[in-house]
């Protein structure tokens, strides 16, 4: 039957196995039933059905009665519902709690450079950056149709945080509209930026430094619609790694870092 299934359905998505939820629900349709009369509503073998019937008894799902032969009934579904709510909610717990033991995705990630295709998840990717900085952000800003307004909002956070800002742009306007959203930034006006040279089908995009160490580098592109540009991206978190100490190098000509304020 339609509803039958889907109830099973439901049951599996809650952590039941196939047999659970069949016989379980096939318990719900009589007062109480013997391990024949589940396996003809259920269509669960009758040799299959002893072993689930006593998974669902452990769990609390199901009562058993010691009778000859013996009967079980099924507990009220808002019990069997709420039980299985709270056994769903102690095995995210358990991962929360084992992902901790983990080594960190932030480890991981000081080992190679990533790349990302999508205009959306580079800018993820730098807010996250951005949500971690406590000493310092560089952002070259060479096409501005590439800041979203959530890397804004993280720079502008950071100020507020008491990180060091610096970003650099190709034009006033440009550095007009920054001082508005990132007020507590230290904006510099960087005219190369506004002759950037075409690698292959890119140009650059965003290039961003954070405490010394992260650093992401965007590339622009034009896409099938009239417009619109597509956003790719390579990224290291690693301190010393090759890309990052280039990087790091290369800022560090651009700008005195003993004029930036304390």
């Amino acid at each position: 039957m339609p509803n039958e299934s889907a109830a099973a359905d439901a049951l599996i998505q809650l952590g039941l196995t196939e047999y659970e939820a069949k016989c379980f629900v096939a318990l719900t349709r009589i007062s109480r039933g013997t391990a024949k009369e589940i396996s003809r509503l259920s269509e669960v073998p009758r040799s299959r059905v002893y072993d689930t019937v006593e998974r669902l008894h452990q769990r609390g799902l199901v009562d058993v009665q010691q009778s000859e032969p013996r009967r079980y009934r099924a507990v009220s579904t808002d019990d069997a519902l709420e039980r299985l709510r709270r056994d769903y909610d102690d095995s995210i717990e358990a991962a929360a709690d084992a992902f901790e033991t983990v080594e960190s995705a932030e480890t991981q990630e000081d080992k190679g450079m990533w790349a990302i295709s999508d205009s959306d998840h580079v800018s993820d990717r730098m807010e996250t950056l951005l949500d971690e900085a406590t000493e310092h952000v560089h952002f070259l800003l060479a096409d501005k149709t590439t800041l979203q307004d959530g890397v804004a909002d993280r720079l502008a956070a950071a100020c507020d945080r008491g990180v060091t800002v610096v970003v650099e742009v190709p034009s006033e306007r440009a550095a007009e509209d920054i001082r508005e959203t990132v007020p507590g930034a230290r904006v510099e006006i960087s005219e190369g930026l506004r002759e950037t040279h075409r690698v292959v089908e890119k140009w650059p995009g965003q290039l961003m430094m954070v405490d010394h160490k992260a650093v992401l580098a965007s590339g622009v592109e034009k896409s099938d619609l009239p417009g619109i540009t597509k956003e790719t991206a390579v990224w290291s978190n690693g301190h010393n790694h090759g890309f990052a100490a280039w990087i790091r190098e290369l800022l560090y000509d651009r700008i005195d870092e003993t004029a930036l304020p304390e």
